[in-house]
Parts: C-alpha cells; sequence; structure tokens
C-alpha cells in the first residue's frame, strides 16, 4: 500500500469510507473495460439519470434527454461533491448505479436548476444563480425541485463513464485558465473571428467574438470600476462588442446591436462605429428619433463622413414617411 500513487490512496480512501457508513451503495449494470488512475485535473464525461428512491423510481433527470453529456474536473469543487466520489469507483465505459444517502445529494435541486437552465439559454446569456436564500424568496422555479429540496430524500444516480482524460490530454476551459491565459485566450478569440467574418462565416465570427466577451467580463468582475486594470480590459472588450454588433447587423438581429453598441459608447461616447452601428439598427426598428440623433452625432465626429451621414438621413425621412402612409392605411381599415 505505501508504494501506491497518491491519488490511488486518496481514492482508495475515499471508496472505503463511503462503504463503510453505507451512505453510497454502488451496483455494476456494465462493467468497464479499463481503469484509469484519476488525479486532480482530470475531466470525466458522463451520462447521468436521477431517480428517487421511491416505488416508482420517479425519474428525475437525464443527460440523454438533451443529447449532452456532464463534464467533471476533479478536485474543482463541484458543488454537488458525490459525483465527484461515485465517478472515481468507475472504469471507462462502465455503467453502475449508486443510492446516495440524502445527507449527501442536499446540493442536488441547485445543480439541477443550474443545467436545466442552461439548456434553456440562448448562447452568451446570463444565467441566474440559485442558492438557498434565492430559494427561500423565489424557489428554483422547478416544482419537483423545490420538493426535493423541501423534502429531502435518498437519489439514485445512474452513471455511464464516456471519456475520461488527464490534465494533459485536453484543452483547458476559459474557468480553468489564470488570468493571464485568459487574455491570450481573448486575443485568440478575436482573431479567430476576424478570419471567420472574412470568410463570411457570421456564426462562427459571433461565437468567437461572444466567447471572448463573457471571457473580459469575468476579468472586470475581479476589478474595481474605472481603475486602471479596469480600464484596460474595457478597452480590449470594446472591439469585440463592436464586431459582436456587426455581425448581429448583418444578421438583422438589431436589438443586440443597439445593446451592445450602448455598452461600447459607456466606454467611448466619441465611438463614431459605436454610434453609427447604433443608429442602423434604430432605424431598422423604426426608432427614428435615436437612429437621427446617432446619424448625426458621427456626421459632428468625423466631418469625412458627413454626406453619408446626409444620405442616411434622407433614407430615414423616406422611411419614416412610407411608414406614416402605411399606418394610415391600416388605420382606415378599421373604419
Amino acid at each position: 500500500m505505501a508504494d501506491q500513487p497518491q491519488h490511488l490512496l486518496v481514492l482508495e480512501e475515499r471508496m472505503d469510507y463511503t462503504l463503510r457508513d453505507a451512505k453510497i451503495v454502488k451496483n455494476v449494470v456494465h462493467v468497464g473495460t479499463k481503469f484509469i488512475p484519476f488525479r486532480v485535473g482530470t475531466k470525466v464525461t458522463f451520462h447521468y439519470e436521477t431517480r428517487k428512491c421511491d416505488a416508482e423510481r420517479t425519474l428525475i433527470d437525464e443527460s440523454r434527454t438533451h443529447q449532452k453529456p456532464m463534464q467533471l474536473v476533479l478536485g474543482k469543487q463541484f458543488k454537488l461533491e458525490v459525483w465527484e466520489s461515485i465517478v472515481q469507483q468507475m472504469g471507462l465505459h462502465e455503467v453502475a448505479r449508486f443510492r446516495c444517502d440524502k445527507s449527501l445529494v442536499q446540493q442536488y435541486p441547485f445543480v439541477s436548476k443550474t443545467i436545466r437552465d442552461a439548456q434553456k439559454q440562448p448562447q452568451g446569456g446570463k444565467r441566474k444563480h440559485c442558492c438557498g436564500l434565492t430559494f427561500q424568496n423565489e424557489g428554483t422555479g422547478y416544482r419537483d425541485l423545490d420538493e426535493l429540496f423541501i423534502h429531502p430524500q435518498d437519489l439514485e444516480f445512474t452513471i455511464e463513464i464516456l471519456s475520461i482524460e488527464n490534465p494533459d490530454e485536453y484543452g483547458k476551459e476559459a474557468w480553468q485558465l489564470s488570468d493571464d491565459e485568459k487574455r491570450t485566450l481573448v486575443g485568440r478569440l478575436r482573431e479567430q473571428g476576424n478570419v471567420a467574418y472574412r470568410a463570411n462565416n457570421l456564426t462562427a465570427a459571433r461565437d468567437a467574438y461572444s466567447y471572448a466577451i463573457g471571457i473580459i467580463e469575468q476579468l472586470m468582475l475581479k476589478e474595481k470600476p474605472n481603475e486602471p486594470e479596469w480600464i484596460e480590459l474595457a478597452q480590449m472588450k470594446v472591439p469585440l462588442l463592436l464586431n459582436f454588433s456587426q455581425c448581429k447587423l448583418l444578421e438583422q438581429d438589431y436589438y443586440p446591436v443597439i445593446e451592445h453598441c450602448t455598452e461600447v459608447l459607456k466606454y467611448d461616447p466619441q465611438c463614431v462605429k459605436g454610434l453609427f452601428r447604433r443608429g442602423k439598427a434604430h432605424a431598422a426598428v423604426c426608432n427614428y428619433e435615436q437612429a437621427r440623433n446617432d446619424f448625426q452625432r458621427v456626421a459632428e465626429l468625423d466631418t469625412s463622413l458627413v454626406t453619408a451621414m446626409r444620405k442616411e438621413l434622407t433614407k430615414l425621412e423616406d422611411q419614416q414617411r412610407l411608414k406614416n402612409v402605411e399606418d394610415r392605411l391600416k388605420y382606415c381599415k378599421f373604419f
């Protein structure tokens, strides 16, 4: 025993603890193909099924329903610690059922809520955090999870291990990176987005810019607003917001353009590109006064664009007159 690697000793101690206290009961459904030693940083990808331990074995969650497996990086303080324990009792491609004592799964309703919410969110959407205090005020938003929180009970997890990767076998995700690594990744993502944009692959470009924006927002949360480090990050964020807005403008998705360009103008009130793109988006959704203000401001800031802005303002006037005529015709149909 003394000659074994430390991570195997930890695994054996954990297995002895759970089996001795009978808080985790394992039943193998299909034997795995091989055992791969686990260590801090190992990424485990698996499908899971969660059921109550009632007579009906009521189904709570099933990852295959959403065709997206779960991924855990060991040693990163995942909220549901019992999942880290049970996957380390398994081999590659093994399928097993684990009955877990209710004392080990108290956090499951919040973990499940986070996963369910993420499946509903569009890319780049903001997720709402849920903790015990939030639950007392609002609940999780899911009746079965609220019931599970109020009346804790043992749960059964059926786990199928799809892959086990050591830290040197996969690329780190953003949350695993150091701040310096995140800054480097932002630069790579911006260049990837630019290459995709030049190739007219708007989806890939938009996604790269959106990912980079999210990383910068994580970094900005660590800094005090308007301090030098925060200002530097804001300056890095501006071109990404502009590029993302340009993709959305070409996709004719105008409200995100208004939102992101407005953010740009908070950082740089004289940003001509931000004003112009926001003006185009306002015009497209019939916010004529706002569009007019943006185009006029562009002309004030850059005299070389005066002629171009006059053309935009003329088009805007024509568009507004046509809209007024159409509205009057629609109104007349009611009488």
